[in-house]
């Protein structure tokens, strides 16, 4: 019967009636309604305690990998750590190898590939979970330093999309390499231990604000003005003589000297040259072969009184990384074989040799492929072409300050579990990968049987803007490939916020995908 049929038997019942036939009624529509219509619900309202106790365990493992995981370098090193004591072992050219077997491969410091051998034949293809390490920053220009008014500076280039004036007035950390030319490599790191200095890109105060404030918010702040104020202390040199006479140049200065030399006019940035040397044992040309990124400094930390989220640096995509790589050496005797990525550059078009664009998956693949007797070309397409991918890329949470921008049946919220986008792109799906229905379909019941909370997205509103992530570059293979993650406030951001409902859901859901 339909409900207008119902809702007249309804009516048309006689008056002594008891009402239990009402209350069944009720009931019976109620079912039919959760039976036909779509009702995405938050997360925590599906949970008891003890699951409760879960999330929020397996958030502080989160938190832990947010701080030692600043930059995709460090990122690189964290997940190397975890696989090694998971019994994962670094692929070496000739090794045996065996469903079961567990092998990384780490492209260059910069970018990691993990896998299960399964008990099926590789040309059959493999389920592949793929993330990007690196965030939204700024980086130091290979020739940084500067002194202006007596205060030292080290320009920058800003990374991937930000706002610039989120940049400002906020602690930073510094943290990359530096690579001399006699061969050895040097670790930066100052910022994150309570006991370092921080940084900051300075602000005009709002009492001189006038003119700035009449910009708009790309113009507010000049990326060519996002320098790093880095020290404000004068060299003092004993028994430095100030002249303007000309003398004639050393055919060897020490670096020493050059440091007393540059104190004459420019002493604060001379101190900072022989701070630079004492503690690290660099000199200021080492910087043409360095590679050193600002990001804000500062622990992750629980946010909401409720400690019901997460807000640090860098969540777009380390949430997903962190989930991906957890659910990958959780992984055992896999019926397909299990893959891992961690990958590079993705904010800045997944270019270069670390980047997804690179051949560094499809050459991994065909090591491996070599190995277990799969031999040539033909192996290596047909590998690709049977697997199905997983995305693993954040998407933009709908936020009620901002809900202009977003068509809120088709947006992604906070603790509605893992986030499923079937196309990203701008405008008319413009750069989109857009996966087909039959492989949504698919992915529904490997969620559904394992349950997975989950819910899916677009980008915003149509026209709104758009992005784009790594899917279409996997896809090109022929393979299946979704974007799925979780949903971020403040994207790109210094500080993101993300539900610890939801990365468990995305950890889960991972889990489920590379266990199908």
């Amino acid at each position: 019967t339909s409900r207008r049929q119902r809702q007249m038997c309804i009516r048309d019942r006689p008056s002594t009636d008891t009402g239990g036939a009402l209350m069944s009624e009720d009931k019976e529509l109620k079912q039919w309604k959760e039976k036909l219509f779509y009702q995405p619900k938050n997360g925590y309202d599906q949970i008891d305690a003890e699951q409760t106790g879960e999330i929020f365990a397996y958030a502080e493992g989160y938190k832990q990998f947010l701080d030692a995981a600043r930059t995709e370098r460090e990122a690189v090193k964290e997940a190397i750590r975890m696989a090694e004591d998971a019994g994962f072992v670094p692929y070496t050219f000739g090794m045996e190898l065996q469903p079961g077997s567990k092998v990384y491969v780490n492209n260059r410091g910069k970018a990691l590939m993990l896998a299960v051998l399964g008990q099926q034949p590789l040309d059959h293809g493999c389920v592949i979970a793929g993330a990007h390490i690196d965030s939204p920053r700024l980086d130091l220009k290979q020739t940084p330093m500067y002194e202006d008014s007596e205060l030292a500076y080290f320009k920058t280039h800003y990374y991937g999309g930000i706002k610039n004036y989120q940049w400002v007035a906020l602690p930073l950390a510094l943290k990359g390499v530096v690579a001399k030319k006699d061969g050895t490599v040097v670790d930066i790191s100052l910022g994150d231990d309570p006991a370092d200095p921080v940084f900051c890109v300075t602000d005009l105060l709002p009492h001189l604000g006038a003119e700035q404030m009449k910009k708009n918010g790309r113009e507010v702040v000049e990326g060519e003005s996002l320098d790093v104020l880095f020290g404000s202390e004068p060299l003092i040199v004993e028994d430095a003589e100030e002249t303007t006479e000309a003398k004639p140049a050393k055919k060897e200065q020490t670096y020493e000297e050059q440091i007393a030399s540059t104190a004459q006019k420019e002493a604060v940035r001379a101190h900072i040259m022989q701070l630079l040397l004492e503690r690290y044992g660099i000199e200021e040309e080492d910087f043409l072969s360095a590679e050193i990124e600002v990001v804000p400094a500062g622990d992750a930390r629980d946010c909401g009184l409720d400690r019901s989220m997460v807000i640090g640096y860098g969540q777009d995509d380390r949430v997903c990384a962190y989930t991906s790589l957890v659910a990958q050496l959780a992984i055992e005797d896999p019926a397909r074989t299990a893959v891992c990525i961690l990958v590079d550059k993705e904010e800045i078009g997944s270019v270069g040799a670390t980047g997804m664009a690179s051949q560094f998956f499809e050459n991994t693949m065909a090591e491996i492929l070599n190995l277990m007797g799969k031999q040539g070309d033909l192996a290596l397409r047909r590998c690709l072409a049977n697997s199905s991918m997983l995305s693993s890329d954040v998407s933009a949470a709908f936020d009620p300050s901002y809900a202009s921008v977003f068509e809120p049946k088709n947006s992604a919220y906070c603790g509605r579990g893992l986030v499923f986008n079937k196309y990203t792109g701008s405008g008319g799906k413009s750069g989109s990968n857009d996966a087909n229905a039959e492989y949504m379909a698919a992915l529904r019941k490997i969620m559904d049987d394992s349950g997975v909370k989950y819910q899916t997205a677009e980008l915003g509103r149509v026209n709104a803007g758009g992005g784009g992530t790594i899917a279409y570059i996997p896809a090109k293979y022929g393979m299946n490939v979704i974007d799925s993650g979780v949903a971020v406030l403040s994207m790109h951001s210094p500080w993101e916020v993300t539900s610890k409902a939801d990365i468990y859901e995305a950890y889960k859901g991972y889990k489920a995908f590379l266990s199908a």
